[in-house]
């Protein structure tokens, strides 16, 4: 599936970077790969980042703070942005995207490929989910400020309406599929892995209240899951605290 790759400058010395691009259901992708320069056989990460096309694009540092816990992580960019065939979707085909990527990071050498974890912040989350519901070897799912249901996202971000009008094509009210298609709420009884959701419960970009609908869709059908909610914190997590709470993560990840 990979078909070409490139050495991407790293911020960490002990951590190497390659721009990888591979096969996404026939369309060529674009996505960064990471992983410790020390030897050894380490779980691996897909990161699924957030925003669509440039905004909220995969960071180098975030890569090599993933890498530097003792991990191999792959971020896919999804379909449409850096280069890459096809078009961003928000969580239409290009979750396919994300499904692929966990085949492109059990390719590595260093991967551990009986032990693949998703961890995704913000519109990742939808990617998550759905990853985990169309993949049955997930090892666990974190989702940090993640979104969980695209019509209560549609509902209160009025400055992504028109984006999301463009890119779904329509509104819930005209073109209720393609919403309802959208959101993995509706088929969480097919999801195995373990859940850690994270989220500032003053998060003004995707609200808590999308945490708690995951949470009480996991608790229905009683799968395994944990919380970490933060009453101070928005979207975006200061710096101190955010290095903290990756940490935990991390090993929140080697624990499952």
């Amino acid at each position: 599936m990979i078909v070409h790759r490139k050495l991407y400058p790293s911020p960490n010395p002990d951590v190497r970077l390659e721009e990888i691009t591979y096969l996404s259901n026939g369309l060529k992708v674009k996505g960064l790969m990471a992983e410790p320069i020390e030897e050894g056989k380490y779980d691996g990460i897909v990161y699924l980042r957030g925003g669509i096309q440039h905004v909220g694009m995969v960071r180098p540092s975030r890569m090599a703070q993933l890498a530097s816990n003792g991990f191999t992580v792959f971020a896919p960019y999804y379909r449409g942005n850096r280069g890459g065939e096809g078009r961003d979707e928000f969580a239409g085909d290009d979750r396919l995207d994300a499904v692929n990527a966990v085949d492109v990071l059990k390719q590595h050498p260093k991967t551990d490929s009986e032990r693949i974890h998703l961890f995704a912040f913000s519109r990742g989350g939808i990617m998550a989910l759905w990853t985990a519901i169309l993949r049955d070897d997930i090892t666990s799912v974190v989702t940090w400020a993640g979104v969980s249901d695209v019509v209560f996202t549609y509902n209160e971000r009025l400055d992504m309406r028109r984006m999301m009008k463009r890119v779904i094509g329509g509104t819930p009210n005209n073109n209720p599929n393609a919403y309802r298609d959208r959101t993995a709420l509706f088929r969480i009884n097919e999801l195995d892995a373990p859940v850690l959701i994270i989220h500032g419960m003053l998060d003004a970009h995707v609200s808590v209240e999308q945490a708690q609908l995951l949470e009480n869709a996991l608790r229905e059908y009683d799968k395994v899951y944990e919380t970490m909610y933060f009453p101070t914190f928005t979207h975006h997590i200061p710096p101190v605290e955010n290095t903290r709470i990756v940490r935990e993560l991390c090993a929140w990840m080697k624990r499952q």
